[in-house]
């Protein structure tokens, strides 16, 4: 589908993303595989920001992420070095345990995780977390959009938006354009949210944080990595590249005061408790711990992703992740409403599938800034999370959330792979079921050779019939297009239910 101007001047999309961050680039991206005209307007005229580049642009990417990622081939476009190795951990001996994350600053580590208590994750499967640069993954996306026939307009402010039951028209400065849907991944003060209508609940913050660059005198009276005092926290990754918490309950934040020299280094000196000096302050931005969520991610035409539709303290990394999982979820739905071809209620499933996963990265959040506070209740908590993160099952439980590993739909299945990521099988021709999934649409996957369950695959579902080397148990699965299994069954030749899956997802007869 190409993008049109009609009579009236204004020219025409399926769909216009609002944002050019990682999420909006890789919304457009899942549109415009599956063949929408998509433009992103994006208010900053220059995608280089100086909080996007090393170190503060280091992520962590979640097993979904990078799953999803693999699923369109865009991982192998990341640097190796930069994903596989932190360059600010220090060098383990080997005697050391392997930090594999942490929740509140308390560390769990890879040695104590039982990755048996997670039944789907094949041994070869991809890994459960990466390191990203911010800069370079929006460079791949934006690459891999513009060769998808995305239009990409920096610079280009929505100051408002109104819809009728048939389309939306967005002005930008001076220009207005046309679009069948809106989606805003503009970020936290995101205009589509606001001009929208959407509620934003939830609760306001507890304290302030700085991201900051500077010179210091005296940089031996900070330790590295994480250290949480009893006024605060602070963070140093290398010298001079700090993050800091202060629990003034966001006031210093709101207020919208430049972040001085001498009010960094008087907040740095009282939650370190030393007379530490600050030379040159080259950067300082402040946030907060402010937990909000839009009620709806729908009103209409116009749809929300990302810090667009939920926002939160940055602590964990968790933002990124979940951004990207909106997107992942929501473009093949969008796409199939634009064509026409969505069954019923299908658009209606990305608030009902990703609107709880929002909530419960909200609630983990809360709980670690609960556990951060200053004071001997807050102490108190983090000795008994210390304790249960240092046996198998405590290790296991937050590797799973933190990484992304326990995530499952409610899709009302009874299998327990059902609302599940699928497995990343290998076939026998050497393909995974990634690889197989990067042309967008669904997957019919028979280790039975069922000629029942070949029929039911259409123009939207590819059917593979293969024999794996270990297929746990499984004698096939529906999977989406987004890599999230619709069906399955363990017995090969058993295909009941297949049939009302695959009208549920997709188009039947087509």
């Amino acid at each position: 589908m190409n993008s049109a101007t009609n009579r009236d001047g204004i020219a025409h999309h399926d769909v216009i993303v609002a944002g050019a961050g990682p999420v909006g680039l890789f919304l457009a991206c899942e549109l415009a595989l599956a063949g929408c005209a998509v433009l992103v307007l994006e208010q900053a005229g220059d995608a280089v920001s100086p909080l996007k580049q090393l170190p503060f642009g280091i992520r962590g990417l979640s097993s979904p992420s990078i799953e999803a990622l693999h699923r369109r081939g865009l991982l192998d476009e990341l640097e190796v070095p930069k994903r596989l190795k932190n360059p600010f951990a220090p060098a383990a001996t080997p005697q050391a345990r392997t930090q594999a994350g942490h929740f509140a600053g308390i560390p769990f580590h890879r040695e104590d995780i039982d990755t048996a208590q997670w039944p789907f994750r094949l041994p070869s499967a991809l890994p459960a977390s990466l390191l990203s640069e911010m800069a370079e993954l929006e460079a791949v996306l934006a690459r891999r959009a513009l060769a998808l026939g995305v239009t990409i307009r920096r610079g280009s402010r929505i100051t408002s938006f109104r819809q009728t039951d048939d389309d939306v028209t967005v002005s930008a400065g001076d220009e207005s354009f046309k679009a069948r849907w809106l989606v805003g991944c503009d970020g936290a003060r995101s205009v589509v949210r606001k001009a929208g209508g959407f509620e934003f609940a939830g609760t306001e913050p507890e304290f302030t944080g700085y991201t900051v660059k500077a010179g210091l005198a005296d940089p031996e009276k900070l330790k590295p990595g994480r250290n949480v005092t009893s006024t605060g926290m602070y963070f140093q990754t290398q010298p001079g590249y700090l993050a800091l918490q202060d629990f003034d309950g966001g006031a210093f934040h709101d207020s919208g005061e430049p972040a001085t020299r001498g009010h960094v280094q008087q907040v740095l000196r009282r939650i370190v408790g030393t007379d530490v000096t600050i030379d040159a302050l080259h950067l300082a931005t402040t946030w907060t711990d402010r937990a909000r969520q839009a009620t709806a991610y729908r009103n209409g035409r116009v749809l929300l992703a990302g810090d667009a539709a939920h926002i939160h303290s940055p602590l964990g990394g968790q933002g990124l992740n979940l951004g990207l999982g909106d997107a992942m979820n929501l473009g093949w739905k969008l796409a199939a409403m634009v064509r026409g071809e969505a069954p019923p209620g299908l658009l209606d499933t990305y608030h009902a599938e990703r609107h709880p996963v929002g909530a419960r990265v909200l609630g983990w959040s809360r709980a670690q800034v609960a556990i951060m506070r200053p004071g001997p209740q807050a102490r108190a908590l983090q000795a008994i999370v210390r304790d249960v993160m240092d046996t198998r099952d405590g290790a296991t439980y937050f590797a799973g959330r933190v990484w992304g590993v326990n995530l499952r739909y409610d899709l009302g299945g009874t299998h327990p792979l059902v609302g599940r990521s699928v497995p990343d099988f290998v076939l026998e021709d050497g393909r995974t079921v990634g690889t197989v999934l990067r042309d967008g649409r669904g997957l019919l996957l028979d280790f039975g050779a069922d000629a029942a369950l070949a029929a039911l695959a259409n123009g939207h579902v590819n059917y593979v019939s293969a024999t794996v080397a270990d297929r746990l148990g499984i004698g096939a699965a529906l999977v989406r297009p987004d890599g999230i299994v619709a069906w399955a069954t363990d017995e090969t030749g058993d295909n009941a239910g297949a049939r009302e899956a695959v009208a549920r997802w997709f188009p039947v007869g087509a």
